[in-house]
């Protein structure tokens, strides 16, 4: 499967989406961001239900900024529009598929209830 580019434009909509979303925050002057890039395409070939997302740090610099990336790669996953994963470094494969694994295995009701429980004691 393709991986999607996000900008500025299409972040929101895209993330909010259901399902599972996964962006890869990168550089083309990146070296890990170059070595994590075949893992991160593997996997999309693996989960043709995922959406499989990049984003050009250099070209979406607010876009990266409003995220609070200070490294890269880093890799956000979200599912249904909630932020579940959010880690700076190149994931080995395995690691990636167990990250993939637990998200789709989530009771998503039960984490809106834990965030909506989280947000009344706030």
């Amino acid at each position: 499967m393709a991986t999607v580019q996000l900008t500025a434009e299409n972040f929101e909509a895209t993330i909010t989406r259901e399902g599972i979303t996964l962006i890869d925050f990168w550089a083309d002057w990146c070296g890990p961001c170059k070595m994590f890039a075949p893992v991160y395409e593997a996997s999309s070939e693996a989960h043709p239900g995922i959406t499989f997302a990049k984003v050009d740090t250099e070209a979406e610099q607010m876009l990266a900024a409003q995220c609070g990336i200070q490294s890269i790669p880093t890799i956000m996953m979200f599912r249904d529009g909630i932020l579940l994963f959010n880690e700076s470094g190149a994931l080995p494969g395995h690691v990636l598929e167990d990250i993939i694994g637990r998200a789709e295995a989530l009771d998503m009701d039960a984490v809106r209830a834990e965030i909506a429980a989280q947000e009344q004691n706030d």
